[in-house]
């Protein structure tokens, strides 16, 4: 795995050094954009949409649209200067029980791994939030933003949660919610005794992923019945046809040229000796 930030845990006079890494995955698969016929990838180019023009990626910035068609273009020094002081630190801000944050502000999951030099207070960070059952809450900045984040252990390793904003979480606003529903308490007694039946402790390797599953066994079949399409020999076969088009146009050409130019010159010749006999001609009457 490869660590996606560095830098400190501060936590009273400690200061921590951990390392960041992902801590999930998804294991998606790979599927491309395809031309039908022949399978070749289709590709996104980024074109300018006022002199449409392709742009390189060195030339493309970040800007913020305003209503009246202006962009406020901004620099990467004007990111850099927004930076605060949790650039290279995650700074603890409080503590709080963790049955107290709802599970939606969580975004993603990250192992911190502790440097060498901060395995004891890292340890001991560890097993004061396990025994306090409290999660911390800290601020850091990751890929340039800075976000708010939870602390909790998992397997004896320090999780970071990022988590979203409170202005960042919707408000459920639906018809019903504005209505008076009527319910029966046999039917939410029967409700409540099915759920208690269908109670188990959970473990999410009774769980698989049938799609993925199904569309590894869809995409095997078509390998093992030969169903695919060749489109870098497609494109190569098409670039030869090309090439030998322009070849043979080119001799085509070049063959027809002296026969032209033969041509051009009899045709000057008849011009030349038309005027000549009728110059001649015109010498005699006189």
């Amino acid at each position: 795995m490869r660590a996606v930030w560095k830098g400190t845990i501060g936590f009273g006079t400690y200061a921590i050094p951990v390392k960041a890494y992902s801590a999930t995955e998804e294991h998606n698969i790979p599927l491309h954009q395809v031309h039908e016929p022949d399978g070749g990838r289709v590709r996104v180019k980024w074109v300018c949409e006022v002199d449409g023009a392709e742009v390189p990626t060195t030339e493309i910035a970040k800007g913020h649209p305003v209503p009246n068609g202006d962009v406020v273009l901004l620099t990467g020094g004007d990111f850099a200067s927004l930076l605060g002081p949790t650039t290279q630190s995650m700074d603890v801000v409080g503590f709080t029980p963790a049955e107290q944050v709802d599970s939606m502000y969580f975004a993603r999951s990250y192992y911190l791994e502790p440097e060498p030099t901060g395995t004891k207070p890292y340890v001991l960070l560890s097993e004061a939030l396990q025994q306090s059952g409290r999660i911390a809450i800290v601020k850091v900045t990751l890929r340039q933003r800075e976000t708010l984040g939870a602390l909790r252990v998992r397997d004896q390793v320090i999780l970071l949660e990022t988590m979203l904003w409170p202005d960042e979480i919707r408000r459920p606003d639906f018809p019903f919610l504005h209505e008076d529903v009527d319910l029966r308490r046999g039917e939410l007694r029967h409700a409540v005794a099915l759920i208690e039946d269908l109670t188990q402790d959970f473990d999410p390797a009774r769980y698989t992923d049938r799609y993925r599953e199904a569309l590894e066994a869809l995409i095997q079949a078509k390998l093992d019945g030969d169903d695919v399409l060749q489109p870098t020999a497609a494109e190569q076969a098409e670039g030869v046809t090309r090439l030998l088009a322009a070849l043979q146009q080119s001799a085509v050409e070049a063959d027809r040229a002296p026969v032209e130019k033969a041509r051009e010159a009899a045709d000057k010749a008849r011009q030349a000796r038309t005027r000549a006999k009728r110059a001649s001609s015109s010498a005699k009457t006189s």
